[in-house]
């Protein structure tokens, strides 16, 4: 355990450094399934974290040292099942509302919850729910976000940006670290109060293409619609043909735009 200066009550007060890792997500859970007491808040942050991943097992590449990789544990065994997704929106609202500090314009949540910045991918959340009964007994929320690193393999030059590439700058780590702490603690005390409809409006008002005809894949077909929202449930209201049709996580492609 690791005491900080965090001006937070309880996210991040139990920080855990660690050189390298597999995966932050992992290890947390490791942590858990050993019965470790842990305290809601704990942060486990990894410098050099070589396997981490995104949604649908997607890999997460980040060059080490250069920026924020690190999980949180949360308890909201007061959210109903059926609500799940809310913390979904809290915890991207929180990290955009952080990130805004250094980049005032540009930023937004592509759905379901990639940070990005114009039209290229600023970081990401994976959130992993123990459920128990009717009760989510555990949440393990990985957040990796591109801070410092200056360059990106080839492939996804175009793809992925970092604060530094954007700005021609570095930024304190753990400052940034603090800051989406104090956000997250912020947004998941709304959460925990009830507060779904400011939730909601604040995610979908933050929603990357919000009411913008934009071009998208389903099963090999290409078609423009227009972003209107999200389903309590977290399905994507998509403007089709006058028709508003709802998908879920990974039944249709964003395509950037040229």
């Amino acid at each position: 355990m690791q005491n900080n200066t965090f001006s937070t009550l309880f996210v991040g007060q139990n920080l855990i450094n660690l050189l390298a890792v597999d995966s932050t997500n992992n290890f947390l859970k490791n942590l858990l399934s050993k019965s470790e007491p842990l305290p809601e808040g704990t942060v486990i942050m990894a410098e050099d974290q070589f396997a981490g991943r995104g949604q649908q097992e997607n890999s997460w590449h980040a060059e080490p040292g250069k920026n924020l990789t690190f999980s949180l544990l949360l308890r909201p065994s007061f959210l109903p099942l059926n609500k799940q997704f809310l913390l979904n929106m809290a915890i991207s609202i929180a990290i955009n509302n952080a990130l805004r500090v250094y980049l005032p314009e540009g930023l937004s949540v592509k759905w379901p919850n990639d940070i990005y910045y114009k039209n290229q991918k600023l970081g990401g959340v994976l959130i992993e729910n123990s459920i128990v009964g009717t009760t989510i007994k555990n949440a393990i929320i990985g957040i990796g976000l591109n801070v410092n690193q200056t360059t990106f393999p080839e492939e996804l030059s175009t793809k992925a940006t970092s604060i530094y590439q954007i700005l021609q700058e570095n930024v304190n780590l753990q400052k940034l670290l603090a800051e989406i702490c104090s956000q997250i603690e912020s947004l998941y005390l709304q959460l925990k109060a009830g507060n779904y409809t400011f939730l909601t409006k604040n995610y979908v008002d933050k929603l990357y293409r919000i009411n913008e005809l934009a071009l998208f894949r389903q099963n090999g077909e290409v078609f423009e619609g227009m972003i209107t929202g999200v389903t309590d449930t977290g399905l994507l209201n998509i403007l089709r043909d006058n028709e508003t049709n709802q998908y879920n996580f990974k039944e249709i492609e964003f395509l950037n735009p040229k």
